[in-house]
């Protein structure tokens, strides 16, 4: 039942775990002080945005093997802007989230319309011609990559300061408002009759085609605007690294791994749960990294185990001690059911309490 003031509070108490959340990440530099792990948590920050866009196309039903790529036509648009076309970081970042969300309009009016495994496949098949196509253009880098690629150019404040992008923690600040401005679009995305939408068609696509719900339109839109916000990324992350390279924008192990996150997290939790599977399924790369061989078992095996015992994520841990008491009353019920004919036999009644 659709109550306002539930509504209203509920709302309420998102808003307040999102400050809290941002609040958190915002004061991260002051208790880690390692380049290292400032890095870590940056690409804990990309890793759950891309995430983020996985589950907001898999509202409406679409499986996206291509999220990776959207994220390196986003990068490389970017790089090549900066490189061929000199234009500064600030000018390249709008401009290649534009570019992406072209790419994505022009794939999604084709692949779309076959909704379903077949969509499944061609974003596969966009994710393998996206790394071959790259790495056999030259004047791309090719399968060497595109190296040098420029910081973001210096902000001056006046008497506040400059900004001039050259340590690990001015780059985790502009990677921490990109994350921001990503929540909120898709939020506000949620929130608004698109979201609604969305979730209708996740439900029963036919239902809601008969409900007047436009099912390609709204498709188009989820997969557009999600792979926009990864181009957004994308372009972050290229003059991060300064280096970008094909391959790291492959279909295995980087799209596989965006879905692990969202699995791991729980899909039914839109915003935190693919930042909850992005940082354990990170952290925990980062304690097996001197053993990668059995890190990709030992991953394999736990999104098993979360999956069977977990089927909403890791953030769904705090429902397990209310359905092990429900388990137990259930156990219960049926001891004391099983009982009945024992306690009523030697009176001579049967179980409906009648004198035989």
């Amino acid at each position: 039942m659709n109550n306002p003031v539930i509504n209203a509070v509920a709302a309420r108490k998102r808003l307040i775990g999102f400050v809290i959340l941002i609040i958190f990440f915002a004061f991260i530099p002051a208790w880690v002080k390692s380049p290292y792990y400032i890095d870590l948590v940056i690409m804990v920050m990309i890793n759950a945005g891309l995430a983020m866009t996985f589950v907001m196309m898999l509202r409406t039903g679409l499986i996206s093997l291509a999220v990776a790529a959207f994220w390196g036509i986003g990068a490389y648009a970017s790089a090549m802007l900066a490189m061929h076309a000199h234009l500064s970081f600030w000018a390249c970042l709008p401009l290649s989230v534009v570019i992406t969300a072209l790419v994505a309009l022009i794939a999604g009016y084709v692949i779309i319309r076959s909704a379903g495994f077949t969509f499944v496949i061609m974003t596969t098949v966009i994710g393998m011609l996206f790394v071959v196509a790259v790495g056999n253009i030259g004047s791309m880098g090719g399968y060497n990559g595109v190296s040098s690629i420029p910081a973001p150019d210096t902000l001056n404040f006046g008497a506040l300061g400059k900004v001039v992008f050259d340590s690990k923690v001015d780059f985790f600040y502009l990677g921490l408002i990109i994350f921001v401005v990503i929540i909120l679009v898709i939020n506000a995305f949620y929130s608004s009759w698109a979201g609604r939408a969305w979730n209708a068609i996740g439900l029963n696509p036919r239902l809601a085609q008969s409900m007047g719900v436009n099912v390609f339109r709204y498709r188009l839109t989820s997969f557009v605007v999600g792979c926009a916000l990864a181009g957004l990324l994308g372009s972050f992350y290229a003059h991060y690294q300064t280096f970008i390279i094909p391959t790291a924008f492959n279909l295995f192990p980087k799209t596989i791994y965006i879905q692990v996150f969202a699995v791991l997290g729980g899909v039914g939790f839109a915003t935190l749960g693919p930042i909850v599977g992005a940082a354990a399924l990170s952290f925990f790369n980062e304690a097996f990294s001197g053993y990668p061989q059995w890190a990709i078992i030992i991953v394999g095996a736990l999104v098993l185990v979360v999956v069977v015992f977990l089927p909403k994520g890791l953030l769904s841990l705090w429902e397990v001690p209310g359905r092990i008491r429900g388990w137990r009353q259930a156990q219960a019920i049926k001891r004391g059911a099983e009982a009945i004919p024992d306690a009523v036999e030697p009176l001579g009644l049967d179980t409906e309490g009648g004198e035989r």
